[in-house]
């Protein structure tokens, strides 16, 4: 499709908050190919990100072609708040699980209709409280990032007309959308439109001075009714982030694409002030997530690296990886090419109960297996270990003994990290899945975000024998950027560099006069667009 009148110029419903104004939004757009997912699709400015560090280089650079919501963990509202089930009962939000059907809603045609959606991601944590009071007596008590549906769009709690706030706010000039508490339908409201006479204009927002325990949930829609009113969801709050786990489908829901990534990192490398300093891909958001099947970013990424002389590493739960080894195997000849798969628990059950919607463990490592038939090294990341779930001698001895079958050249490991915003939802996946084990939690991280020192002192005397008897090696974490440390560092300076009219001659690349590298490398611009 063109380009020219794509470009949104308004809020759109099911736009990212204030993503509807960039002038570098050229649209968002669904697809029955990707049921349930919103690409939002985006002009980059930039590719490469400085990430400040204490590695061996001064700092780390890394690339993240895709992005979730900025705004993660933000949207709360009070435990208490009652949400609406598909089967038209209402039920405290604190009592709501993954994998429960609500009622949600969504744009069909001229019109915003309510419609079943399944819980996709629950969690809770602190912030500070709103009491937003209506004229039909309803109370709703939310963050002040949290977002309702009013009859001029999607706002937030609280914003400012100018300055670093500015963003769209609630007023007591606004009426929400929904039917309120006094006016919860008695029949099914599947498939009616989204208007009522309740008297949903708000009467006063009322600071409560407080950080208050709140809860949040993701759902297919983007969106729920609270307290009778529709009130937006964290889009796809990515709990990979948290754990080094993926939730699947709400870390794909709402996604923003950089559709000329590619073209914008030639570009600045191509400056004479780019050191070719090692680029991390992965250790933010995962590359080859499913979008990647879709937008074909990665080849030309990978290209314009390759070409540049710029060293790069990779790390994925995805097989999808497979799709681009011949392109890696060539650029592997010119530069440093890192590769890593993140493969955290071998016991099936377990992880699809903590990673669902992820390949599975046998699919990743296969993709490993695929790496080694290329001819390249590939990491294994068996993170984050969970104490007390995957840290007995059994199960690491297993996941070892797999990593090892399917050709992983190394290994890292490292214990839980439950950093803010992480432990309450943990917490709340362990009481529902393994209750015996909350107290132990508790106790071991009572001091912090991380595994006490004498439990990973217990850890390191327990693994390290393991990984010398399957005869791997300990691989080393780059502290700056998360990812596998780039074979790179501490190397002499001087790295081949492939231009693109080296890499057309004759007997460039691995497949004779055929070279991968050339044929992906970007042009001005090209983006994929659905």
């Amino acid at each position: 499709m063109r380009w020219s009148g794509q470009e949104l110029q308004t809020e759109q419903p099911s736009a990212l908050p204030g993503l509807a104004r960039l002038n570098n939004l050229v649209r968002s757009v669904q697809t029955p190919e990707f049921a349930g997912v919103t690409f939002h699709e985006i002009l980059a400015k930039s590719a490469l990100n400085r990430v400040p560090g204490q590695s061996a280089m001064p700092f780390g650079w890394t690339i993240n072609p895709y992005r979730g919501c900025s705004h993660a963990c933000a949207y709360c509202l009070s435990p208490e708040t009652l949400i609406l089930r598909a089967d038209g009962r209402q039920v405290p939000l604190w009592s709501v699980k993954v994998g429960d059907v609500i009622m949600g809603t969504q744009t069909e045609g001229s019109y915003r209709r309510y419609v079943p959606t399944p819980v996709l991601a629950s969690w809770a944590t602190k912030k500070r409280g709103y009491r937003i009071t209506l004229a039909d007596g309803t109370e709703i008590v939310a963050s002040g990032d949290h977002r309702f549906l009013t009859e001029r769009g999607w706002k937030y709690v609280t914003g400012a007309m100018s300055g670093a706030e500015q963003r769209p706010y609630l007023t007591t000039n606004n009426e929400l959308m929904g039917f309120g508490l006094n006016g919860v339908p008695e029949t099914s409201i599947e498939g009616a439109a989204v208007k009522s006479d309740a008297r949903l204009q708000i009467v006063s927002i009322e600071d409560l001075g407080t950080a208050m325990d709140m809860i949040d949930i993701t759902t297919s829609t983007g969106d729920f009714i609270a307290n009778g009113v529709v009130s937006h969801n964290c889009f796809a709050r990515p709990t990979h982030t948290y754990l080094d786990l993926d939730a699947g489908k709400d870390f794909d829901n709402e996604i923003i694409v950089k559709v000329n990534v590619a073209e914008v990192l030639r570009k600045e490398l191509a400056k004479p002030s780019w050191g070719r300093h090692p680029v991390a891909l992965g250790t933010n958001t995962d590359p080859y997530q499913r979008a990647e099947g879709r937008y074909r970013l990665m080849p030309g990424i990978i290209a314009a690296l390759a070409d540049n002389g710029t060293p790069f590493s990779i790390l994925t739960k995805g097989t999808l990886l497979r799709r681009d080894l011949n392109l890696l195997a060539e650029a592997s000849e010119h530069v440093p090419v890192d590769l890593a798969m993140s493969i955290a628990i071998y016991d099936d059950e377990l992880q699809q109960a903590v990673e669902p919607g992820t390949p599975s463990t046998k699919a990743r490592l296969a993709t490993v297996t695929a790496v080694r038939e290329h001819g390249l090294d590939c990491s294994v990341f068996l993170m984050p270990i969970l104490p007390f779930l995957t840290d007995t001698t059994t199960h690491l001895d297993e996941a070892l003994r797999q990593a090892k079958a399917a050709g992983a050249t190394s290994v890292l490991y490292t214990a839980l990290h439950l950093k803010p915003g992480v432990k309450d939802w943990y917490l709340q996946w362990l009481a529902r899945d393994h209750p015996e084990l909350l107290p132990r939690y508790r106790q071991l991280y009572a001091k912090g975000a991380y595994a006490p020192k004498e439990y990973r002192t217990w850890l390191a005397a327990r693994i390290k024998p393991l990984i010398r008897r399957h005869g791997l090696e300990r691989g080393r974490e780059d502290p700056a950027t998360g990812g596998v440390r780039s074979s790179a560092l501490g190397r002499r300076r001087g790295t081949r560099v492939v231009t693109a009219d080296a890499a057309a001659a004759p007997g460039a690349g691995q497949s004779g006069s055929r070279s991968l590298i050339a044929e992906e490398l970007p042009p001005e611009l090209a983006p994929t667009l659905f």
